[in-house]
């Protein structure tokens, strides 16, 4: 019985690899081994970092609005405690957006926030 050989095959799959390595530095993207490792971390990597993204995303959120808060006399948890108390409907981003570019609205927000808090 004849031997297999994996020509065709084994260029295939080394050429999709190669084609996604594409833009690597050196011989991560020339060397199909080197390509393969690399590849691998990579996907790793992006997976990871796309749940890490919203994680930062949200970080940077509160950070703008305890500035904001503070800005007007109060800090970030009371704030909330007190937005949910009113029953205002504003998630973190578009929070974060009013305080950095519309000041005056976020003001609102917040003495909504301390009138609920008041009762």
């Amino acid at each position: 019985m004849p031997r297999v050989k994996t020509g065709v095959v084994r260029r295939r799959r080394h050429k999709k690899i190669l084609k996604l390595a594409k833009g690597f530095y050196g011989g991560r993207r020339k060397h199909f081994r080197k390509a393969k490792e690399q590849l691998e971390r990579s996907m790793y990597y992006s997976f990871r970092d796309r749940k890490q993204k919203k994680r930062d995303f949200r970080k940077l959120w509160i950070i703008r609005i305890n500035a904001a808060c503070r800005l007007n006399g109060m800090n970030y948890s009371s704030f909330m405690n007190g937005i949910h108390k009113s029953g205002i409907e504003l998630d973190r981003k578009v929070l974060a957006d009013m305080a950095m570019n519309d000041a005056a609205a976020f003001s609102a927000v917040a003495e909504a926030s301390k009138a609920a808090l008041a009762k």
